[in-house]
């Protein structure tokens, strides 16, 4: 029997392996651990019962089940969660005051989005970042799917590849060509999925389907309980906290742009080639304003 988790990050690894067989009401307790620990480490049984609709028995056998010392082990690893974060967050604890109060919405703003992006590369695996790294650089095929509100860094990342590499694809949706798209992708291939709350399902179907294919699947989502975190074999979380009802989008761009450079670097002297003989093409074809300034 496998031992009990003894992180928070190995229980995040035990629920998602065990995800295809919970049953609804342990999906309801683990999709909320996954999404809010912070939560979860205080609260009552009652109260994480209440919370997501069970009983107070099921919680306690859920936290049996994963072979913690009951309710109160499945809390530690919680609180662990947040003494690991606690020195980044205390960096940010002034956020919720920007912007109120006759504060400047644009100082909000960009405390927000400094906030963001600290916060998502202070949660970036070293070993889970090369592996993902490695896969652009070197997989026969990449494929890039983000739709809504996570075309734009889809789009930004597909063409940042395909300046430093060939075969290159950004998956979209468009004219009904979704299926003509994943037709191509085959098993060693690099696919990369981009989606936050609310997830776009074709984006999900996609990666898990992907999955199937055998080609390496990359997430770039906002929290553990993703459900594009079940198809991925290395999942990158992304704040995306705004100071309006609409969501940034920055820390994505950064870890896109991160992404790229270290697939630059991955490369070595195949990007040179590559990019200069872009460069030729460009001016060939005058696609910029030749004019001096």
């Amino acid at each position: 029997m496998a031992s009990a988790p003894q992180t928070y990050d190995e229980l995040l690894t035990e629920l998602q392996a065990r995800a295809r067989s919970l049953t609804p009401a342990q999906r309801l307790l683990a999709d909320r651990i996954m999404a809010d620990p912070e939560g979860v480490a205080f609260m009552t049984v009652s109260e994480l019962a209440s919370a997501v609709g069970v009983n107070e028995a099921t919680v306690v056998r859920f936290a049996a089940g994963l072979g913690l010392d009951g309710y109160p082990g499945l809390t530690r690893l919680c609180r662990g969660r947040l003494r690991e974060q606690a020195q980044l967050l205390r960096r940010y604890d002034n956020l919720e005051q920007l912007g109120t109060d006759g504060g400047d919405p644009l100082e909000r703003a960009v405390a927000l989005d400094r906030a963001n992006i600290a916060r998502t590369f202070a949660r970036v695996d070293a070993d889970s970042w090369h592996a993902a790294v490695k896969a652009l650089a070197e997989a026969p095929r990449v494929h890039v799917m983000g739709l809504r509100k996570c075309h734009a860094p889809a789009y930004l990342l597909g063409y940042l590849l395909r300046m430093l590499r060939e075969d290159v694809e950004t998956v979209t949706t468009g004219a009904g060509t979704l299926t003509d798209d994943l037709r191509r992708v085959r098993e060693g291939d690099c696919f990369v999925a981009v989606s936050i709350h609310r997830y776009a399902a074709e984006t999900v179907r996609a990666a898990s389907w992907a999955r199937t294919r055998g080609a390496h699947c990359i997430a770039l989502t906002d929290n553990p309980s993703s459900p594009l975190a079940a198809s991925a074999d290395q999942v990158f979380y992304v704040d995306a906290a705004g100071p309006s009802v609409l969501r940034s989008l920055t820390a994505f761009t950064s870890l896109v742009q991160a992404l790229a450079a270290g697939v630059a670097r991955e490369r070595g002297h195949e990007v040179r080639a590559t990019l200069l003989q872009e460069e030729e093409l460009l001016k060939e074809f005058g696609t910029y304003d030749s004019r001096e300034r």
